[in-house]
């Protein structure tokens, strides 16, 4: 496998595609883009993650770049720290939910989102066309550290005038906690401390890298915190991926409710308190439309990719956004998936309706979405869309993203992986059965080939 280079990022295995030598070259065209100036570097907790950030830091300062580490820390926090610093853009080194194996770097601009498409090529070309700058002994950038952004993120949840600390600590919750000993183990705990949660359980919450299941926060891989729940009556569990911007929900019988129903209960928090549009990605279930037009707003689709989700939340003036696999993009903060934020609203929410997490999803339609992919090796992606395409040629499609398939009863979306060489193929329906027959029948179709 070689090294996937995208406006998604720079991720590789580590000791195979990503090493030192490509770390340095894209590190240094993204020190070069920025024009040496102030660039916030955080990490997850891989194995891999402390060599990579000195060879990152190494070469922002050797073209004239001020460093600022913050260590382990979330994606959200990162993008925090580039708006506390006033940074020209930030690094985050985290291959998100790829195995420990994987690494990469992953690219922030001055307001703290991920680059867009001519950000993201021209730091490509600068990279490949070998055009880095590297400053003389003279103009070599300094590198500091800086352990108070996560508070000052915390705080700014906390200052958010929807979220009560005092509401939240009366609601004497007990919540359980996976962050699958990555970016997380520290920071979620820390914030629902501030937030005033009675009593904080933590299961895998040591940031050592040593991911003990699939990172990927999927039903199917997390039996742990199902379990934990239970163990510890809690009143909701929240589980996060390495680096912190994805959160899944188990409720207090231990069933996990799934990444979809994360942004839509916040949605359905957000627009009791705020009145506008709102904005997901298509791959997102339509429990998000139903939610919308709840409150007489509209849903409005972008192409997957969390930046794509941002530029459509800043194009409708959306009052909040997110994305299917448990993103929540409150503007209120930062442009950029946060589980932290999420966490807050979702316990708000629970203490201000005196609730329990299972009756907030049950207060909203239910669908069921079925998720999977197909490793493609050497055939090319482009033509298997193609193929299927052609099958359902009768069907309503929308190609802007791969192809989305709308039926009466449901929809199936498919698209190639920006960071793995697959096809992802997401279904939803009314039911789990039906859901799975749409795939079953892409599936025979693509069988054809």
């Amino acid at each position: 496998m070689s090294l996937m280079v995208s406006i998604s990022g720079i991720r590789g295995i580590f000791g195979s595609d990503l090493n030192p030598q490509n770390l340095t070259l894209y590190a240094s065209a993204f020190g070069t883009w920025v024009k040496g100036g102030t660039v916030v570097v955080g990490r997850d907790s891989r194995t891999t993650g402390e060599l990579c950030e000195r060879v990152v830091t190494s070469a922002l300062q050797a073209t004239g770049c001020q460093v600022v580490n913050l260590g382990i820390t979330p994606t959200p926090t990162v993008a925090m720290g580039v708006l506390l610093h006033r940074a020209s853009g930030g690094i985050v080194i985290s291959a998100s939910h790829n195995p420990a194996e994987w690494n990469a770097l992953k690219l922030l601009n001055g307001k703290g989102e991920f680059l867009d498409g001519h950000e993201g090529k021209e730091v490509i070309d600068i990279a490949r066309s070998h055009r880095v700058h590297f400053v003389d002994y003279k103009k070599v950038g300094k590198a500091l550290c800086d352990e108070t952004v996560l508070e000052n993120h915390i705080d700014e949840i906390l200052d958010l005038p929807y979220i009560d600390q005092k509401t939240i600590e009366k609601a004497n919750l007990a919540v359980a906690v996976d962050a699958v000993n990555g970016a997380g183990s520290l920071a979620i705990p820390r914030l629902l401390q501030r937030l005033g949660v009675s009593k904080i359980h933590k299961i895998h919450c040591t940031p050592d890298g040593q991911f003990p299941h699939n990172p990927e926060p999927l039903p199917e891989h997390l039996e742990d915190i199902c379990r934990f729940v239970c163990e510890t009556k809690s009143d909701i569990g929240f589980v996060v991926d390495p680096d912190a911007d994805r959160l899944a929900l188990v409720d207090e019988y231990g069933h996990v409710m799934g990444e979809e129903y994360t942004q839509a209960i916040a949605f359905d928090f957000i627009l009791r308190k705020k009145s506008g549009p709102v904005a997901t990605n298509l791959s997102s279930s339509r429990v998000v439309d139903d939610v919308a037009a709840k409150y007489g707003q509209t849903c409005h689709r972008s192409a997957v990719g969390e930046i794509n989700v941002v530029k459509k939340m800043q194009e409708t003036g959306a009052v909040i956004g997110g994305e299917g696999n448990g993103g929540v993009i409150s503007p209120d903060l930062h442009y950029g998936r946060d589980a932290l934020v999420g966490i807050a609203m979702i316990l708000q929410f629970m203490a201000e309706e005196k609730k329990t997490a299972s009756a907030l999803k049950k207060d909203l339609p239910e669908y069921h979405i079925v998720k999977t992919k197909i490793q493609l090796d050497e055939v090319n992606p482009d033509f298997v869309l193609s193929h299927i395409q052609n099958s359902y040629a009768d069907q309503k499609m929308n190609t802007e993203d791969g192809l989305k398939i709308d039926f009466p009863h449901g929809w199936i979306h498919l698209r190639k992986s920006n960071t793995e060489p697959i096809v992802r193929i997401y279904a939803e329906a009314a039911s789990k059965e039906e859901a799975t027959k749409l795939i079953s029948d892409v599936q025979n179709a693509m069988n054809t080939l």
